[in-house]
């Protein structure tokens, strides 16, 4: 008998397992359905017998039963409530005196904290209510680990978007250069940043590969150096060659003549051309395309007025010993 006692005391001593509280969970979960089965059986047996204003009576009487956890509901939304509009002022100032985070930036992260605010705001608010919180909370894990993996792609958009928009490498207007793409940026979303290329065309570009890749900016220093390349014949002089192009840049204001006067450099001894460059800075760097171009042919115009010869690659052909090429006057 001591022995079956002692058994006994320690099975009763001993913690329930994960299939007993399964088993009470599942009980609890039964007890709840049955109860509302059978509130909904009675006011069905009430309405048919004729006796439906006693379904208000006892509606109105569990109703009371209840305005204690509504009233302490309310009283947390409204802390919260409070909570979001001191929080949401407060950061708002500190962001805008900073003077360093743009205005769209401020939208967003204002969007941010309103949503976590609130999420916390009606966790606890549901809590109050009577109902467990913890589980609302798994499940609610659980689903957003599961979209996780569905949109990661997506999320690792977003994310880069966060970062674009925080670190500025660039901004609506640039003109930059990423994956040997040259345009101008015309939109930035958190998903993807849209560049207008110079055919009028809109390269969407992930956020993900922007943040990836290495991406030049031709706009946000103020001040840019554009190189016109251009190659005279060895028989010409480089120094008038210099002379004619120099010319060229007086008195275009769109060039920055004071602190970076233009210049025109050797830069290589190629095959069949001395290879020269004129170098001129602009004030206006979103004037690049077009100032290019111009200056591409003012100097050809300048130098062919000047009978300064451009070359073009050329083969010339020495035949030795050509028994059957004499007599033609081949040889000149």
């Amino acid at each position: 008998m001591q022995d079956v006692s002692s058994l006994l005391n320690a099975q009763e001593s001993a913690p329930p397992d994960s299939t007993a509280v399964d088993s009470a969970a599942a009980a609890d979960t039964t007890s709840v359905v049955e109860e509302i089965g059978r509130g909904v059986g009675e006011a069905a047996e009430l309405i048919r017998e004729g006796r439906g204003g006693e379904i208000w009576i006892s509606f109105r009487d569990k109703a009371l039963d209840y305005i204690p956890e509504v009233i302490s509901a309310l009283i947390v939304l409204l802390f919260f409530f409070a909570v979001y509009r001191v929080v949401d002022s407060v950061a708002r100032r500190l962001m805008v005196r900073s003077r360093r985070v743009p205005p769209d930036v401020i939208q967003l992260l204002t969007r941010l904290l309103r949503f976590i605010v609130i999420a916390i705001g009606a966790v606890m608010v549901v809590g109050e209510l009577g109902f467990d919180v913890t589980a609302l909370v798994t499940g609610l894990g659980i689903v957003g680990l599961a979209l996780g993996f569905a949109a990661k792609d997506t999320l690792e958009n977003l994310i880069a978007g966060f970062t674009v928009l925080l670190d500025r490498p660039f901004m609506v207007g640039d003109n930059i250069v990423v994956d040997g793409v040259f345009g101008t940026v015309t939109e930035i979303t958190l998903r993807s940043t849209r560049i207008r290329t110079l055919n009028n065309e809109i390269a969407i570009i992930p956020n993900a590969q922007m943040i990836n890749h290495m991406v030049v900016n031709h706009t946000k220093l103020g001040l840019l150096r554009v190189e016109v390349p251009f190659g005279i014949a060895y028989k010409e002089s480089p120094e008038e060659a210099r002379a004619v192009v120099m010319a060229l840049t007086e008195g275009d204001d769109r060039l920055n003549q004071q602190t970076h006067p233009p210049q025109v450099v050797v830069t290589q001894l190629g095959a069949s051309s001395v290879d020269m460059s004129l170098r001129i800075w602009l004030e206006n760097p979103r004037d690049e395309i077009p100032i290019r171009f111009e200056y591409q042919e003012k100097v050809f115009t300048a130098l062919k007025a000047a009978d300064i010869e451009i070359p073009f690659p050329h083969l010339q052909l020495f035949i030795d010993e050509a028994e059957g090429l004499k007599g033609l006057g081949l040889n000149g």
